[in-house]
């Protein structure tokens, strides 16, 4: 390849790469736009970004929300967080705390009390985080597999860029969010093995 061809070839990937990343960033300013608000199940489950007061009436009225888990944890004295208790007591829906980071792997321990949680709570649940992305999307994804008996390859793809969510190891922090749920098929499985009877085990 010539060098004037070579140079035309690198200005054209570039191009590409270029207008793939702003596509990308025009698809995340979306999202928030919009607010990204997304059925998981019908009736059951809906997930989304950070609600205004007003945004998380109107998902109350439209699908009939009974409790709102907030994944950011509990900020009292912060106008997001008192703005939603206020609207989640105003409509008689229930408002539940249940802090987690995107960056940070969640524990065996930590999942199992958050299913317990949303076994509990009353139903239709929304769940949020701030973006709607990371722990919305790994929330949901054990709605799906843990509570609902869905298969996990319909589950994880609640961590999917469709959502928002990007995760790649080393590049993205919110991966944090992928190798908890990798870690939990993984307990699954051994957990799986180990109840199978002696007679039905492969050696």
């Amino acid at each position: 390849m010539t060098r004037f061809r070579f140079r035309r070839f690198s200005i054209a990937v570039a191009a590409v790469i270029g207008s793939v990343g702003a596509g990308c960033g025009a698809y995340a300013g979306y999202l928030q736009l919009s607010g990204n608000f997304h059925p998981v199940i019908d009736g059951q489950l809906y997930r989304s970004a950070q609600p205004t007061a007003d945004e998380l009436a109107a998902y109350v009225r439209a699908h009939g929300i009974k409790t709102v888990i907030n994944l950011r944890g509990a900020h009292p004295g912060t106008p997001w967080y008192d703005d939603e208790v206020a609207m989640a007591g105003g409509l008689g829906v229930k408002h539940m705390d249940f802090g987690l980071f995107a960056s940070k792997v969640v524990s065996a321990q930590k999942i199992d009390q958050l299913v317990a949680m949303m076994e509990a709570a009353p139903k239709p649940i929304l769940i949020h985080c701030q973006a709607g992305a990371d722990r919305s999307g790994l929330v949901s994804a054990l709605y799906m597999r843990k509570i609902a008996g869905m298969d996990e390859r319909q589950a994880e793809g609640q961590l999917s860029f469709y959502y928002g969510h990007i995760g790649i190891p080393v590049v993205s922090a919110a991966y944090a969010m992928d190798q908890t749920w990798e870690d939990m098929e993984s307990r699954d499985k051994t957990q799986a093995q180990a109840d199978l009877p002696a007679y039905a085990v492969v050696r």
